[in-house]
């Protein structure tokens, strides 16, 4: 037995965990989940097909750094802290890898962070230790990559803030070779987040940057419906935002390979997410910050140990479920910090208790919240006065969007303040309040849509 299978086979009850993240990835170009016919997610299909494909997954709110503080505290933004870009998750915070770090496991983490203080252009780049949020081991990170580099060039940092730079390769396959390099000599148990900037655009050209083989490959693409009645910024993007989404599944591809020729697929449980989606600037102004399902729905796969089911699972889950269930998934006590649950149970269809609902918020283009159940989307935000940008929360919120995801799943006909649907919108706000208080600790008020008709 070679010694990668040693590694492989050692302690199947300590698995090693790894975490992939792509930036703004749209669910429904996940070709298992049968909506967008390119075939641009073979890997992940197979993915899917070994594991388990969470077909309703949401983040819990759509920004980079709140979903992310999310995915990794088990909390929500509002109890987590980071309810905006350019907040730092606490010193304190109880994550993922610490809690993994104490019981044994090497806490590790390449790519894209977004979780340390950010004010300016102070904080873009080299992340100091108290700031890593429990990734102690390996750190070759940046804490905003789309600020350090380029499609074919900029900079990592390491354990001691050096830079790692990179020029003439795609940043993708860079970020990969290191996780393979990490990969081949890795000792048992481990964690790894594998955090790329990829799918996201490019802030400072705002375009789409696929590798230079892949740029030409998709000239007259699907158009999701969603995006076809509305101006935006699609027509031009998306053909180069498919690439993107091809060659993000080419590296899951050359993780899963490298997994296998190490052994380490025996006793790996590899997640596949992302932290928000993306609307082509359909909604607002820009490509996330709304409560629609082109910002808040986001995929999630897992397969290895636990999760080799070739299975489907439709109930809602949330970003704030995903470390629960990890730590579950290797024996560890999952910390009452965490206000997420472990959706494991779900996988053997024990359904009961489960509440069929997602809570998520919103800041930065409006202060909000929003229930996503099976059936509607509700929500509501704060009237815009002075200095509304600058607070985590309001006290009184005002509704202003209601979808009926069963007549409408493409969210084109708004009916808050319909007034055939006031019984449904007054059963949503009143859930919706309880999940403020639960979430927060916050008690608000909702008004009524100001703009009531019949």
């Amino acid at each position: 037995m070679s010694a990668a299978q040693t590694r492989g086979n050692a302690d199947a009850r300590r698995p090693n965990i790894i975490l992939i993240i792509s930036d703004q990835f749209r669910a429904d170009c996940i070709g298992a989940l049968g909506v967008n016919p390119m075939n641009l997610t073979p890997n992940l299909d197979r993915m899917a097909g070994r594991g388990v494909l969470f077909t309703s997954a949401f983040c819990n709110q759509p920004v980079c750094a709140p979903a992310r503080g999310s995915i990794f505290t088990g909390q929500y933004p509002s109890r987590h802290g980071v309810w905006r870009n350019g907040i730092g998750l606490p010193e304190s915070a109880t994550t993922l890898a610490t809690t993994l770090g104490q019981q044994g496991y090497s806490a590790n983490y390449i790519g894209k962070w977004h979780l340390a203080p950010n004010e300016g252009t102070t904080g873009r780049g080299a992340v100091a230790p108290a700031h890593r949020g429990g990734f102690n081991d390996l750190w070759e990170g940046a804490n905003a990559l789309e600020w350090t580099s380029h499609a074919y060039e900029g900079e990592l940092y390491d354990n001691d803030g050096t830079p790692i730079r990179f020029s003439g390769q795609y940043r993708a396959d860079f970020l990969t070779e290191r996780a393979q390099g990490f990969l081949r000599s890795a000792k048992s148990p481990f964690l790894l987040t594998l955090s790329y900037l990829e799918v996201h655009h490019q802030n400072d050209t705002d375009t789409f940057d696929p590798p230079k083989e892949f740029a030409k490959r998709y000239p007259n693409p699907f158009i999701p419906q969603d995006l076809r009645p509305l101006p935006g910024s699609w027509p031009s993007q998306l053909s180069d935002y498919f690439a993107c989404v091809a060659k993000m599944d080419e590296t899951v591809g050359t993780i899963r390979k490298t997994l296998a020729e190490t052994g380490l697929d025996q006793n790996t449980i590899l997640a596949f997410s992302s932290d928000h989606s993306c609307h082509f600037k359909t909604r607002n102004t820009e490509y996330k910050r709304s409560p629609h399902e082109s910002s808040i729905h986001i995929p999630l796969i897992i397969e290895g140990p636990g999760f080799n089911r070739s299975a489907g699972v439709p109930e809602l889950v949330s970003q704030v479920d995903l470390a629960p269930t990890l730590l579950e998934a290797a024996g560890v006590t999952v910390p009452a910090s965490m206000q997420g649950h472990s959706i494991l149970p779900l996988l053997d269809r024990r359904t009961e208790g489960w509440r069929n609902e997602v809570y998520f918020e919103m800041s930065e283009f409006v202060t909000g919240r929003g229930l996503r159940t099976p059936q509607y989307t509700y929500a509501v935000m704060a009237p815009k006065r002075p200095g509304w940008r600058a607070v985590p929360s309001a006290d009184q919120y005002v509704e202003y969007i209601l979808y009926d995801l069963a007549a409408d799943p493409y969210q084109q006909v708004n009916l808050a303040g319909r007034s055939q649907y006031r019984t449904i919108a007054e059963e949503l706000r009143q859930r919706l309040l309880e999940r403020i208080r639960e979430a927060s600790g916050a008690t608000s008020a909702i008004e009524p849509c100001w703009f009531p008709y019949s």
